[in-house]
């Protein structure tokens, strides 16, 4: 296949599974409205990463034939930008939401990963690093999108259920810094399985 798939669902799984703007608000709206109130918000995340994937992919992928040293710089300033956040997860602290009037919808959530850096990120590092040369644009940006959204529909509700649940039970304790330490130590795994 022209996408290293086992590899890249293992790094795909690292990026969506672990803290970072899209999953913090995910946790807190979760934690905030309930499970079932929050559904319409976790779709709109879930495929609101679609809008960015797409031109990513025919950018990146034109980009990569044209002007191959591009390609290469955009990889490894994606792996500087994922270790960096790696360094503020591990830093991140949860904090118990208060209620609020309404839960966000379906367009709120569409709006998540178009402003997350994090998104943006691993999802040039998925065409930079995964993908090989010459692969067509079509067949890298479909596999790699369809892989994103299966990931996103089985962890993106699991944050949102778990929201209330993590903040109740790691928040303000000690153990709070060893989970997010563990979980900024598994993204710069994920980075360094790129390298290999």
């Amino acid at each position: 296949m022209s996408v290293a798939l086992a590899q890249y669902l293992v790094f795909g799984a690292s990026q969506v599974g672990t803290p970072g703007p899209a999953n913090m608000a995910l946790m807190a709206t979760g934690a905030r409205f309930g499970f079932r109130a929050a559904l319409p918000f976790v779709a709109g995340v879930a495929l609101g990463k679609q809008l960015i994937i797409w031109p990513i992919g025919f950018g990146l992928m034109e980009l990569a034939q044209r002007v191959p040293w591009a390609f290469e710089a955009l990889k490894w300033a994606c792996v500087a930008y994922i270790c960096w956040l790696a360094w503020k997860v591990a830093n991140l602290r949860l904090e118990a939401g208060g209620a609020a009037e309404e839960a966000p919808g379906f367009v709120a959530g569409l709006w998540v990963h178009p402003l997350n850096p994090k998104a943006w990120a691993m999802i040039t590092a998925g065409f930079t690093s995964f993908t090989a040369e010459g692969t067509p644009p079509f067949e890298a940006t479909l596999t790699i999108a369809l892989c994103l959204l299966g990931l996103q529909i089985v962890l993106h509700p699991v944050w949102t259920y778990a929201g209330d649940r993590i903040a109740a039970l790691v928040a303000g304790r000690p153990a709070e810094k060893y989970l997010m330490w563990t979980l900024a130590a598994l993204t710069v795994a994920s980075v360094l399985l790129v390298l290999i």
